[in-house]
């Protein structure tokens, strides 16, 4: 009696850690309203879960204009991947769109570059140099020490 006990209170324990375990996954936040689910996308991506980040991405785009999600979410259609085929449209215009934004944390910055190298690069959009250099100063005024870095490499490689 004593070990079937035992053995119920083990699979209770075994079944409550389950639950915990699954409660801290990126899976739960896949249909939450939290805002923290965007941070989540992040690691459904990583793990290879696209198409999870994907609707963690849009979501975050859709309640919050959230620029993290936008980066991220331009970042896998750029680079394509597992059942995610490349869009170098919909990335830009994703970039295009973070850039737009002044969010507290910093990421329409970092959007401001991407656009404006997606500008300079004709990448997804028709190429612009002088659009992108605006774009890229803006970025590197804000403290995007990458955008600084590339207007060096643009100004050298226009002047040839």
């Amino acid at each position: 009696m004593k070990s079937i006990i035992s053995l119920c209170l083990c699979v209770t324990l075994l079944l409550s850690m389950t639950i915990k375990a699954n409660e801290l996954s990126y899976i739960a936040y896949i249909d939450s309203n939290k805002r923290i689910k965007c941070l989540y996308g992040y690691v459904a991506t990583k793990t290879g879960d696209h198409q999870g980040a994907i609707q963690i991405f849009e979501d975050c785009i859709e309640r919050w204009n959230d620029v993290y999600s936008m980066i991220w979410l331009a970042e896998l259609y750029e680079s394509g991947g597992v059942g995610v085929d490349k869009n170098y449209s919909y990335a830009t215009s994703l970039m295009k769109k973070g850039a737009l934004l002044n969010d507290e944390a910093g990421y329409s910055s970092l959007a401001r570059y991407h656009y404006g190298v997606a500008l300079y690069e004709g990448k997804g959009t028709k190429s612009a140099p002088e659009a992108a250099k605006i774009w890229l100063k803006k970025a590197e005024a804000e403290g995007v020490k990458e955008a600084g870095e590339y207007l060096k490499l643009i100004n050298i490689s226009s002047a040839k």
